[in-house]
């Protein structure tokens, strides 16, 4: 996986990175509007606004389809960033206290205000690798105070060929790329991750950038959670996950990099925001 960054630094390991690593200038992406005389879809503008620093990881501020604005904020990052550490394989978190802060970016990467999570709703690196956070505070609140919306989650499969940015809110970097395409079991150390996206080489992700939300260019919604990456051409080890077909057969692609998906987890939340993993349609992996 994408190394929190502590531990990422600590190591000097980061691909890309030297001991003063260099912060990409945040930017944003302006909407292209299409001629009169044109078909051209417009596509949405993707920048920092909702994304979140963690303390060695990045986020974002999320809500799904159905999701309230007066539902308790929800804070999506990797089940590897969880403070308590790494759930272990087979392992799945819910309900389990937190007072973890967040940093509030602008759409310019700007820090604007602090989250604070009350609980980690859900957190496991088994079949996929995401922690969902509960906050204090409520869409609405956050909106009033510091004029940030959250991103909504797509509760569809993605769709090989997309447009995707995947946004750092720690690095306050944002990588452009398409969905190469989908992985049948992705590998790494005792994890395995199913049905991953892969990238296109562009994104070349780096430490730090663990749970960032990527985000679809032309309807501007969350369709996975960045992730892991191959970085020295080694075989489904820790930071070297190798790619398994539906036969067996192994594949290693230095370089590449891979989120997992999403879509899956609106199913299983409920009116107010509430986890409920016997809901009709949920397929989390449960305790």
């Amino acid at each position: 996986m994408k190394k929190p960054l502590v531990a990422a630094l600590s190591s000097l390991a980061l691909a890309g990175l030297g001991a003063t690593p260099a912060i990409a200038a945040p930017h944003t992406i302006a909407p292209h509007t299409a001629s009169p005389h044109t078909t051209k879809a417009v596509k949405a503008t993707v920048d920092f606004a909702g994304t979140v620093s963690l303390s060695n990881c990045s986020g974002s501020v999320i809500r799904f389809p159905n999701s309230a604005d007066t539902d308790p904020a929800l804070v999506l990052t990797n089940g590897h960033c969880l403070e308590t550490g790494m759930p272990s394989a087979g392992q799945v978190i819910t309900g389990q206290s937190s007072s973890r802060s967040f940093g509030l970016l602008n759409s310019a990467g700007s820090r604007i205000g602090t989250l604070r999570a009350n609980q980690v709703v859900y957190s496991t690196m088994t079949d996929t690798d995401v922690t969902i956070y509960r906050t204090t505070t409520t869409y609405a609140a956050i909106k009033s105070t510091y004029g940030i919306s959250p991103l909504t989650v797509q509760d569809t499969h993605p769709v090989a060929g997309t447009g995707i940015k995947v946004v750092s809110g720690y690095w306050k970097r944002i990588y452009s790329c398409n969905i190469d395409g989908f992985v049948y079991r992705l590998k790494e150390g005792d994890w395995t991750f199913k049905d991953s996206v892969r990238y296109t080489s562009a994104c070349n992700t780096i430490g730090g950038t663990s749970g960032s939300p990527v985000v679809d260019t032309t309807t501007g919604k969350v369709v996975a959670v960045n992730n892991t990456g191959n970085e020295d051409g080694e075989r489904c080890t820790v930071n070297n996950p190798c790619e398994v077909d539906a036969n067996g057969n192994v594949t290693v692609r230095q370089g590449i990099n891979y989120a997992q998906e999403i879509y899956n987890i609106p199913a299983c939340f409920t009116t107010g925001n509430k986890l409920n993993l016997s809901a009709s349609g949920c397929t989390l992996p449960k305790p």
